[in-house]
């Protein structure tokens, strides 16, 4: 089901090692099946040393990392500086409640590449290390008291192409019954 909503791309960033921050880049490709070209989490199987550690065989759910700019709005009104790229993501967003989309949501970046969202990204330990006192911020309660997770969602490549800032993002959601995100 197409949805009438759409948004932008607002920065693609990359890193060929682990680093918790990932630098701004003209444009990124991306792989099907396997995620941005280059980057130290692309693969078929989960690549996050964490997840590593406890099995090294699962797939790779967190191909590449979306965030909506707007966080970066709302954590700034706390105090907190945080760019395209400083929390990790591959791709920024704009115009676009990514935390609101179901489980299975197609999301047409550019001219070619599809990727479809697996899940929530758990934000980590390290969010506070970049800028103290920045995880409160990324983890906060809804209005009935249930946790809500605001650093990103995860999804894989179905279709490869070239991303740059300023492409249109096309969201389609999946039939439904609608599944909410999840961690992943």
């Amino acid at each position: 089901m197409l949805l009438g909503m759409g948004g932008t791309v607002a920065a693609v960033s990359s890193n060929g090692t682990y680093s918790f921050t990932k630098p701004n880049r003209d444009s990124v490709t991306l792989l099907a099946g396997l995620g941005v070209e280059g980057d130290v989490h692309a693969g078929e199987t989960v690549k996050h040393r964490f997840r590593m550690k406890k099995d090294a065989s699962q797939p790779n759910l967190r191909q590449v990392h979306l965030i909506h700019e707007e966080l970066f709005e709302e954590v700034r009104e706390a105090g907190f500086e945080v760019g395209a790229g400083e929390l990790g993501e591959n791709v920024t967003t704009r115009g676009i409640d990514l935390l609101g989309l179901p489980v299975g949501t197609r999301l047409h970046l550019g001219a070619q590449a599809v990727v479809e969202v697996t899940g929530l990204r758990n934000p980590c330990a390290q969010i506070d290390t970049f800028r103290k006192g920045l995880m409160k911020q990324v983890v906060g309660r809804d209005d009935d008291g249930k946790v809500r997770f605001k650093s990103g969602i995860m999804s894989v490549v179905l279709e490869g192409g070239v991303v740059r800032p300023g492409d249109a993002i096309k969201v389609v959601l999946p039939d439904g019954p609608h599944m909410p995100l999840e961690i992943v």
